[in-house]
């Protein structure tokens, strides 16, 4: 397949025609990489609509280098031969992105103190780097009567930020979906159809690629938070997934299982509900070793090993004694 040239903050790299922006910079790594609270690699359609990836296109390509008029999604956009793209080195990308964070955290209720995704939440650590310290917005905010769609799974809805994830993980894992996206506009909503109950073999799934606390383990519900467990790898012999996971310890005490995620919160495989929710007991797995965390989360406190330089005496002291 013919390569392609893209700078995205003067790096530049080759890929393969075809690739979005968002994909070339994830190849470059760093700061240069775009934030994404709705594209999923792994979900066929997903992207385009929370917005926060948006980056400013100074030229279109080597044949047409007259920029693009507006801001892009950087996940829907194909990368072009020539073309020079701007992240965070473009004032006017980085005051969009925190009128999206703004725009996010309209009707996103502040109980973090009280959500099992704090730790673990692309929205904490959107708001973190690109949000702003106080809100503007003084009316109520939007809510939903809470509904049950099973056993298994707690569904928040006035903590969805309507990114569609969990709409096409259950498209693509399930055969007949049975919630989705009702009303329009500012009535927008995910839920079931008649309240049904969501419980597919790979129903838990939606649990891992929801961006916030809105879908959750009930399970894991109020009995830990994700700093004071130790993510590790482990697998099983499965005949509906591959068995591969991460655990979440304590001690020796298994509290939950979830798919194994990338460094970008993307699910690297899906796995079934019988290894997430039944097996629960550190024998039944067999451990592959620490999950390898990123030094700056949450969940990484107290599971790094302190570097001590070795003690040295000067040769002053030594005299002295």
């Amino acid at each position: 397949m013919a390569k392609i040239k893209i700078t995205i903050d003067d790096h530049t790299i080759q890929v393969e025609q075809g690739t979005t922006i968002l994909q070339a910079a994830r190849l470059i790594g760093g700061e240069v990489v775009p934030p994404a609270m709705c594209y999923h690699s792994k979900l066929k359609d997903s992207g385009g609509k929370c917005r926060t990836c948006m980056v400013k296109v100074v030229q279109g390509s080597e044949k047409d280098p007259r920029p693009m008029p507006k801001l892009v999604a950087s996940c829907r956009t194909e990368a072009q031969d020539g073309m020079v793209v701007q992240n965070i080195t473009s004032p006017e990308v980085v005051a969009a992105r925190k009128a999206v964070v703004e725009f996010l955290l309209i009707n996103h209720p502040l109980d973090c103190p009280v959500c099992d995704q704090a730790g673990e939440c692309d929205l904490q650590d959107l708001s973190y780097k690109h949000g702003t310290n106080a809100s503007r917005y003084e009316e109520e905010k939007r809510t939903y009567e809470t509904i049950d769609i099973g056993p298994l799974i707690q569904f928040h809805p006035n903590r969805c930020i309507l990114c569609y994830r969990c709409v096409y993980a259950a498209n693509e894992l399930t055969e007949k979906r049975v919630h989705g996206v009702l009303y329009r506009g500012e009535k927008s909503e995910i839920s079931t159809f008649i309240h049904q109950s969501i419980d597919s073999d790979f129903s838990g799934n939606i649990i891992d690629v929801c961006p916030v606390g809105a879908l959750t383990d009930k399970t894991f519900r109020f009995k830990n938070r994700v700093w004071f467990t130790r993510p590790m790898d482990a697998h099983r012999s499965c005949s509906k997934c591959s068995g591969k996971t991460t655990l979440w310890l304590r001690g020796d005490e298994v509290y939950r299982v979830t798919g194994r995620k990338n460094q970008y919160g993307e699910v690297e495989e899906f796995i079934c509900n019988e290894c997430r929710f039944e097996k629960k007991s550190k024998a039944d797995w067999v451990i592959d070793g620490p999950r390898k965390v990123s030094p700056t989360s949450v969940i990484g406190q107290n599971h790094y090993k302190t570097l001590v330089k070795p003690h040295v005496i000067s040769p002053l002291k030594e005299k002295m004694e």
